[in-house]
């Protein structure tokens, strides 16, 4: 059938990978180009681990020529079908992967203030690889999708009805990392996944999700990629007063969005940087506040994801910070022993795939975003004509 390549842009990295399109969607080769900006790295995957060079100043644009470049020989293994790319915010109306058209894109554009740390990232990848690939269909796979179909109840705040039909309502995002938990455990632990289920995919970007029967039901994130959880440099859940206060003393919306995306969060908090491994390294009063406000939100942020489901029968932690930061998750779940979940605090320590001592399993996992960007790239090329594929397994 041919190959599928996957583009994942984020506000300071692109991560790439080919897949074999037919068969079990075999990775033939994984790159990223982290820290953008000066002083760019790029990274090539090589027997499993990421060896990684300094190459210079580079945008989004510069990085998506230098992943082509590092990808050359395997895209160069058979005809390119598809090129799949992460979208974070697709919208109240898009529930799966869709061919990216000129109006779909205009409509995408128009999303961008409510995602504006990813949206135009994505957008411009988009449009690097149409220039470079012109033949070759580009497919969105949408961050929001994997929510589509809440209950109205977890979907709309408490305006007018008329703002929830204009667009304002919750949406959720990290949509391709739950998606890929949740079909993997509905391949590997079946019990977990047809269970009620929280996945706390914890990194730069922070959110939890509620999964049962393998659907998500409520996420901490809303409207925007603010919402829920502190983050690197996003500030998580506000009182809407506290923008009403600031505004009255003079903060335009330019200042705001500096604050609550750039200025807040892990960085704010602590006043040292949004890197979690940098601040359980230091021994600064500031540094150990802003990891005990995260893991505070995070275990009160599972409680409520536990009411939404009636109880649960699986936790796991997910993302940079959730799959390897043990004392991150050892403190976030410190108290939360009444719902079941206690920590083996040896096997987490040893980042085991397996760390629960209590009633409720807890697991930790690393997520894969960029094969579910290629699964949503070949369902979607599956239903265009002319194209087919087996099922059989990677060999």
């Amino acid at each position: 059938m041919g190959l599928i390549l996957t583009l994942n842009a984020g506000s300071s990295s692109v991560k790439a990978a080919v897949y074999e399109a037919a068969g079990g969607l075999c990775a033939l080769a994984r790159a990223e180009v982290a820290d953008l900006g000066p002083a760019a790295r790029l990274g090539q995957e090589d027997g499993g681990r990421m060896g990684w060079r300094d190459i210079g100043p580079c945008d989004h644009a510069g990085a998506f020529d230098a992943l082509c470049t590092a990808l050359g020989d395997s895209l160069g293994r058979g005809p390119l079908v598809a090129i799949g790319h992460r979208i974070v915010h697709g919208g109240a109306g898009i529930d799966g992967p869709r061919l990216l058209t000129a109006p779909l894109l205009a409509e995408l554009a128009a999303l961008v203030p409510l995602a504006p740390l990813h949206q135009p990232h994505n957008l411009a990848l988009i449009r690097a690889a149409q220039a470079r690939f012109a033949q070759v269909p580009q497919i969105g796979a949408f961050d929001t999708a994997f929510h589509h179909g809440h209950p109205w109840v977890q979907d709309t705040y408490a305006l007018p009805r008329r703002f929830y039909d204009q667009g304002i309502r919750r949406y959720g995002f990290h949509g391709l990392s739950y998606a890929f938990i949740a079909t993997h455990l509905a391949q590997t632990r079946p019990d977990l996944a047809d269970g009620r289920l929280i996945v706390a995919h914890l990194g730069n970007g922070a959110s939890l999700c509620a999964i049962k029967g393998g659907r998500s039901v409520a996420t901490s994130m809303g409207f925007s990629a603010l919402d829920g959880l502190p983050m690197g440099t996003r500030v998580g859940q506000i009182d809407p007063g506290v923008v009403l206060y600031l505004l009255g003393q003079g903060m335009d919306q330019d200042g705001l969005s500096r604050l609550f995306y750039h200025e807040s969060g892990l960085l704010g908090l602590s006043g040292i940087s949004h890197d979690m491994r940098v601040l359980l390294a230091s021994d600064s009063a500031a540094a150990q506040g802003a990891i005990a406000h995260f893991c505070a939100r995070i275990a009160q942020g599972i409680g409520a994801m536990a009411a939404v489901l009636g109880g649960i029968d699986g936790l796991v932690f997910t993302g940079g910070i959730g799959a390897h930061a043990a004392p991150v998750r050892a403190k976030a779940l410190e108290d939360l022993a009444f719902l079941g979940l206690e920590v083996d605090p040896v096997a987490n320590a040893a980042q085991a795939g397996v760390i629960h001592k209590g009633a409720v399993p807890i697991l930790v996992m690393q997520t894969d975003e960029e094969r579910m960007i290629a699964q949503a790239a070949r369902d979607l090329l599956l239903t265009l004509p002319g194209q087919g594929a087996s099922s059989a397994p990677c060999g």
